[in-house]
């Protein structure tokens, strides 16, 4: 009978259960736990991305980091402090009401309000009726795009209404690394800087972004969410075949770059954020940005009309946003 070698964990000797490659080290339950909390907790602290007495909105999409997002932010920051916000998108076979109801229970659990809304509810239509227009309108937009510039003003505009000093999305260390690539071979210069942690918002209008899990590796958050219990949405959106291929294959260089050099994405993004802090830095000189002539929300420089405004003329929708009311939690409270 063969028996089965204990590895020990490098840091209190108990029985690992995951080996954390860009560190060499092997870590039970409770310190890998620890360590994934610790590291969110510094980036916050370092990056100055709130303080204790900011209010935050979580935007929680129900999947593997959203979860981890909330468990970790919800152990060092106040829960009268945070409030969650899920968007169905409204895809045909994919926003199930069983994953709703998790994302109750899990926020329930520790405190934390949450709030539920839909891009249709925001916009009139679901983002399957905006996708079956813009096919008909021949458009070749991917629904990625709308998906994401829905669910960008969908976060601010509750985020304002309700009173935040920050939002919170839940991005992991993959998600930033690829996007910096993406933004360098778009020739994006503004993209690149806006992404970095301290990059100022440059609108009332706008309520600052940050990214706690952006120095926590994909595969961490996984075992993470897996070691916690939490029962994640795993059914893969249908639109996943229309995932922009260039993100789909820098995703793919960077694993294979990873595999032979663990912790090269760390060291990437860590390089970035030191080269971009001073350019970002002037970035605080600009002018504020313009508004939409439509909606009357921010947009780029040197546009009237925003790209989300654009986009829904383009697919035969005319822009009418209904804008959440009366809300002001912590507002009425007279806080933040």
């Amino acid at each position: 009978m063969q028996v089965r070698e204990i590895v020990k964990c490098s840091l209190c000797g108990r029985e690992a259960v995951f080996y954390q490659a860009f560190t060499n080290k092997y870590l039970c339950r409770e310190c890998f736990i620890e360590d994934v909390r610790k590291r969110i907790a510094n980036e916050v602290k370092d990056k100055r991305m709130f303080s204790e007495r900011d209010n935050l909105l979580l935007a929680i999409s129900g999947g593997k980091d959203s979860f981890v997002l909330l468990d970790a932010v919800s152990h060092f920051h106040p829960s009268s402090k945070i409030i969650a916000l899920s968007i169905v998108e409204g895809i045909p076979g994919y926003n199930r009401q069983e994953y709703i109801e998790r994302i109750k229970k899990y926020t329930k659990e520790r405190g934390i309000d949450t709030v539920i809304t839909s891009i249709k509810e925001f916009v009139g239509y679901s983002l399957g009726e905006i996708v079956e227009k813009s096919r008909e309108m021949g458009i070749e937009l991917s629904p990625c795009t709308y998906c994401g510039s829905l669910r960008r003003r969908i976060i601010n505009v509750y985020a304002r209404e309700l009173g935040a000093d920050r939002t919170l999305t839940a991005h992991n260390l993959d998600d930033e690394v690829q996007t910096i690539f993406m933004n360098i071979l778009r020739g994006d210069p503004e993209r690149l800087l806006r992404q970095h942690p301290l990059s100022p918002k440059l609108s009332d209008k706008l309520v600052q972004r940050v990214k706690p899990l952006r120095k926590i590796y994909e595969y961490e958050a996984a075992f993470y969410a897996y070691l916690l219990g939490f029962k994640f949405q795993e059914t893969e959106c249908p639109y996943i075949i229309y995932q922009p291929t260039l993100r789909a294959r820098i995703r793919h260089w960077l694993y294979m770059l990873e595999r032979e050099a663990p912790g090269v994405e760390l060291r990437i993004l860590e390089f970035f954020d030191n080269l971009l802090l001073d350019r970002t830095n002037k970035l605080k000189e600009l002018n504020s940005l313009p508004t939409c002539r439509i909606c009357g929300e921010p947009t780029s420089i040197g546009r009237d009309v925003c790209k989300l405004c654009e986009m829904l003329e383009k697919a035969g929708i005319e822009p009418k946003y209904n804008y959440p009311k009366h809300m002001g939690k912590w507002r009425a409270k007279g806080e933040g």
